[in-house]
């Protein structure tokens, strides 16, 4: 089964926090400034916001003023946020320095106080880093797309899409240990998806832990439970491993949703052959060969099928050696040079007497081993 791939967006469902702050009579013509960009959506209003705020922060008491700092916090990432495009002609440092702003105000003591305005701060960073992420990747710059996510994570570590886009670039970089690490940590909520479980799977399958990669889809098909693409790939799993008494349980409702698909079909009659359940390996061996007639393993597996019955006690040897003659040969039709086809024809060529068609092939094998 192909794995989906995982389409990564720039989110802004981040910023939730309204502007409606609580302010001194001072800061208001700061919030009032902000209030009206929210209903008229013009960045100038934001251009005015600055202009106040930077006003009020002089030397001296104002530089170090927790209050008038939030809201300068505040006024400068929604800047960084909303203005993209820099249409107010922000330096370049600005963006450094609102960060480094950001993070020193986390320091102070009372900003606690300051809880709403330092989320919304957070947030619009968060959101700003994200979007330098999209562009990274664009350019395939994994490397530093990993940067910037894992900043957005230290702002709004909450943000469950941020761990996929964390593991995303880390699976891009190699270093699959720790995407898979973050995948894990998607799956573990209820509103994970399906692509963040096949990515963990893919990544543990590809590290050799396959353990953990059906651990995983484990998880993942309890909180998916209709989830068919799941349901495959753990069968997948169990399939490669010939541990058919684990994909056992899985068939029948494997069987469901994919009875006219000849590959699941014959994974499932191969399955049912191996724990000695010959009649329903019969009957789909029949079923795989009825959707596809020119397929030569189904064929061959079938005709090995009644070569097995005929050697059970309560089992009819001559009709089922018969059956298996006539498989094998249909098989041989499709790949008269197959070795291992040839070998089962003669064994029953023998069983049966059958001198002349023994002959032929003793010769044709002859023939074939000596080139």
């Amino acid at each position: 089964m192909k794995g989906r791939k995982i389409i990564l967006s720039v989110s802004i469902v981040l910023l939730t926090t309204s502007f409606a702050f609580c302010q001194t009579e001072v800061l208001k013509g700061v919030v009032n400034s902000l209030a009206f960009y929210k209903q008229k959506n013009e960045l100038k209003y934001l251009g005015n916001a600055k202009k106040t705020i930077d006003s009020l922060i002089k030397v001296g008491p104002d530089s170090t003023n927790l209050e008038k700092n939030v809201y300068r916090a505040v006024v400068n990432s929604s800047i960084l946020y909303i203005d993209s495009l820099n249409k107010l002609n922000q330096p370049a440092d600005f963006f450094g320095k609102t960060v480094a702003l950001v993070d020193l105000l986390n320091t102070r003591k009372k900003i606690y106080k300051y809880q709403p305005e330092m989320d919304f701060a957070r947030q619009c960073l968060a959101n700003v880093y994200i979007r330098k992420g999209f562009a990274y990747i664009n350019n395939s710059d994994y490397s530093n797309a990993e940067y910037v996510f894992l900043r957005a994570h230290r702002y709004v570590p909450s943000f469950k899409p941020l761990n996929a886009y964390i593991a995303y670039t880390y699976n891009k970089l190699g270093n699959l240990e720790a995407a898979a690490r973050y995948y894990d940590a998607l799956i573990k909520t209820d509103s994970t998806k399906t692509a963040y479980i096949e990515a963990a799977s893919t990544i543990y399958k590809a590290i050799g832990d396959t353990s953990k990669a059906i651990d995983v889809l484990k998880k993942g098909r309890k909180l998916l439970p209709g989830d068919k693409f799941l349901l495959l790939d753990e069968a997948n799993i169990y399939n490669n491993k010939k541990d058919y008494k684990s994909l056992a349980p899985l068939l029948t409702k494997l069987l469901d949703i994919n009875i006219n698909n000849p590959d699941i079909v014959f994974v499932a009659a191969n399955c049912y052959e191996h724990l000695y359940q010959y009649d329903k390996a019969e009957s789909l061996y029949l079923h795989v060969i009825d959707l596809n007639s020119s397929a030569y393993d189904p064929i061959f597996d079938l005709g090995l099928l009644y070569l097995k019955k005929s050697t059970l006690k309560e089992g009819d040897k001559e009709k089922n050696i018969s059956y298996a003659r006539q498989w094998i040969e249909k098989a041989n039709e499709i790949s008269p040079n197959n070795i291992k086809c040839l070998e089962i024809l003669k064994l029953i060529y023998a069983q049966t007497g059958s001198k002349n068609q023994l002959n032929n092939i003793n010769n044709k094998l002859k023939q074939l081993t000596n080139q």
